[in-house]
């Protein structure tokens, strides 16, 4: 329980999507503790809004999963499950400390996504 109360503030960002997805006809799911929202206004922000090249899969807050549609989660679903015990380890702190890698990843030249220490991790642990 623990768990989920320490990575609360993120889930509580990804708690903000699940309205407007159902409004707009998207699917929330709850998949082994963790809410996945997919659809259109997931599917929008994810390739408009974050800024890697093409757009993102997925993207974790918390104990909260959002993804473009229902394959997206299924491909991403250990990566992201890496990016929740990151937030249960790191708790209010992993957005900031999430953003910072991604800096300090521009500053050194290997890119923010490519080069952010907790996504080479997610991708590690998740090949294993």
């Amino acid at each position: 329980m623990f768990r989920y109360l320490w990575a609360l503030p993120n889930t509580l960002i990804g708690l903000l999507f699940v309205p407007f997805v159902l409004l707009t006809k998207g699917h929330v799911a709850i998949v082994h503790g963790v809410v996945e929202l997919h659809g259109w206004l997931p599917g929008f922000v994810l390739r408009r809004c974050i800024p890697i090249r093409g757009g993102a899969s997925a993207i974790t807050f918390g104990h909260v999963v959002l993804g473009r549609d229902s394959l997206c989660l299924d491909a991403t679903r250990r990566h992201e499950r890496v990016h929740i015990l990151q937030c249960e380890v790191w708790g209010p702190a992993f957005i900031p400390i999430y953003l910072l890698a991604s800096l300090w990843a521009v500053l050194s030249g290997q890119g923010a996504y490519a080069g952010n220490y907790f996504e080479r991790e997610a991708f590690r642990l998740a090949a294993e």
